[in-house]
């Protein structure tokens, strides 16, 4: 499985396992790490800082703001209504149209987590291991299950400060 020629790979960039991803068309930010059998595919974007985690697949039109963690197979859809023929005719990129997905800076994603086209993912929301997200979900929020509802707000780091 090839890193294509046309990939823009930011400063840092770490691969664990180049010859077992598939990316191609897509654009990485700086430092973010990519594990092995991942495939980021044409007109897809990950920012800086990201930790994309093995058997992921990120599809065309999904955009991956800083600072995300993606954990091992998650799956992002960009259409809803696929099909292979249309009257009988083997379907082409001229026959359907790329439904655009966003997650915001800070957002992770847990493993097996299904992300359906035309979902906006908040900052620093958190999906649950396993969920399938069909609405968009707010800045800050826990969602989970199938189909994923929300839960109950990120909570916020404690500090520990020593009293005087």
């Amino acid at each position: 499985m090839p890193i294509s020629a046309n990939v823009v790979l930011g400063h840092g960039v770490k691969i664990f396992q180049p010859d077992l991803v598939n990316l191609y068309g897509c654009t990485v930010g700086d430092e973010t790490r990519i594990g092995a059998f991942v495939e980021i595919q044409k007109n897809a974007i990950v920012g800086s800082r990201c930790k994309i985690s093995s058997h992921t697949f990120i599809c065309e039109g999904v955009t991956i703001e800083d600072d995300v963690f993606v954990g091992h197979g998650v799956m992002f859809i960009n259409d809803l209504y696929p099909r292979a023929t249309e009257d009988g005719r083997l379907q082409t990129e001229a026959d359907w149209q790329v439904i655009p997905t966003r997650v915001k800076r800070g957002a992770s994603i847990g493993s097996g987590a299904v992300i359906l086209a035309g979902v906006s993912i908040g900052e620093g929301a958190l999906i649950g291991a396993g969920a399938v997200v069909t609405h968009d979900v707010p800045d800050q929020q826990i969602v989970k299950g199938v189909p994923a509802r929300l839960g109950r707000a990120v909570p916020r780091k404690q500090t520990t400060k020593s009293a005087s």
